[in-house]
């Protein structure tokens, strides 16, 4: 099993967005970047975890969701009224993948990025790394754990 963060702009797509999706569940759509179309057409597999992150505003870990359908084509680039169209992009030659995910918890509180970024174990993680703006990332297992750690730890202090 692979993790995944997945950033997106709460005004956009939050994860309240994600609970109040039927069977809490949602495309991730609107990725225009190759390296992170790339990981979702073919490095995402089912059954891989996902932390769900707030961009911009109060950015943070918020959650935690997992891969339920495997890489497939973003229609919405074929869509010439909708925001994330791309020319480019036909049914016959996708240029454009996504991937379905499903909330697994709502953190009851989120994990603020200035707080991780005091957390050593996560020294070397791709979101803390200057310059890192990639809307898919991959995790490390050891990061994914500490931050499963921070998010069910009982004392919840400074973590905002």
């Amino acid at each position: 099993m692979n993790h995944w963060l997945l950033k997106t702009e709460p005004g956009a797509f939050s994860i309240l967005d994600l609970e109040a999706a039927p069977d809490r569940t949602a495309p991730w759509d609107g990725v225009r970047n190759y390296q992170a179309r790339n990981m979702l057409r073919d490095a995402m597999k089912l059954g891989d975890r996902v932390l769900f992150y707030h961009s911009v505003t109060d950015p943070g870990v918020v959650g935690l969701a997992e891969v339920v359908r495997e890489g497939y084509p973003d229609h919405t680039a074929w869509d010439e009224g909708h925001e994330h169209f791309d020319a480019r992009s036909t049914p016959d030659r996708p240029l454009w993948f996504m991937v379905d995910i499903r909330l697994v918890e709502r953190f009851a509180s989120p994990l603020a990025l200035k707080f991780l970024r005091t957390v050593p174990d996560l020294a070397n993680m791709e979101l803390l790394r200057k310059g890192s703006r990639l809307s898919v990332q991959p995790v490390r297992t050891r990061e994914f754990e500490v931050i499963l750690d921070l998010a069910h730890g009982a004392d919840r202090g400074g973590r905002e």
